[in-house]
């Protein structure tokens, strides 16, 4: 009776270290999960100033500034700037290459034109911000970007956010994508010295092209490229840009 008794004592005294062990780890999640709805609540409304600034600014297509409002542009900047993510301002993303200013990427949404289900080719996918808001607006994208770690980085976290509607490809961005063309619009978000002519040829006929064309050493242009009915491309410059250079050859 004696080792029955000691026996019962033990798993008794166990069993309520276990109990204590659970309840710590449940308030520890409790309390995870807690801090995450805060950061994420103070992430939406920094988002919301965001869309605010933009649309003061004059961008004032309805379904560009939900899409805006959409992406969690802190989830596609590193770690170390989250806190400055929702600044109208571009950030480093590595590699020398930047995720655009937000107004920016509204702005070139917009003139884009774009409707569901059309399809559209981004050129310098970078961390994948732009193609998120490309396909907030329920349009098929494809992108490529030069650098492999980035394609790579910028696909798994389209693919974990759930953007089904992007496909990411390391390509050199000059020659498009054309076994996907004709695209109903193009986004070029690297200045290139000339509009390549492989991405004038993908243009589908009453597609548009947004690209910054100059010297990486000045302010560039920002054009917008028109392909009529017929095929005939007219061009017009919108506004000065600063962008990094577009490259060539794999990275």
């Amino acid at each position: 009776m004696a080792d029955t008794g000691w026996t019962s004592g033990c798993s008794s005294h166990w069993r309520g270290r276990r109990h204590r062990n659970l309840a710590l780890v449940l308030a520890l999640a409790c309390a995870s999960t807690a801090q995450a709805q805060q950061a994420s609540e103070q992430y939406r409304v920094r988002r919301d100033a965001m869309v605010d600034l933009i649309a003061a600014y004059g961008v004032s297509d309805a379904a560009t500034l939900r899409a805006m409002r959409a992406v969690p542009r802190h989830e596609f900047v590193p770690a170390g700037h989250r806190e400055r993510a929702y600044g109208d301002h571009p950030l480093p993303i590595g590699y020398g290459q930047t995720i655009s200013q937000p107004y920016i990427v509204a702005y070139m949404t917009e003139q884009l034109q774009m409707r569901p289900g059309m399809k559209v080719l981004e050129v310098g996918t970078g961390s994948g911000y732009q193609a998120a808001v490309l396909a907030e607006l329920g349009v098929e994208v494809r992108t490529v970007e030069i650098f492999g770690p980035l394609a790579a980085s910028a696909g798994d976290r389209l693919e974990r956010l759930g953007y089904s509607n992007v496909t990411v490809r390391h390509a050199d961005g000059h020659f498009g994508w054309p076994e996907a063309a004709p695209f109903d619009a193009v986004i070029v978000t690297a200045a290139a010295g000339f509009i390549p002519p492989a991405l004038v040829q993908q243009l589908a006929p009453g597609g548009r092209m947004m690209i910054p064309v100059g010297s990486v050493y000045g302010v560039q242009s920002l054009i917008l490229v028109e392909k009529d009915a017929e095929g005939e491309v007219r061009t017009r410059n919108l506004l000065p840009v600063r962008f990094v250079p577009m490259l060539e050859g794999l990275r």
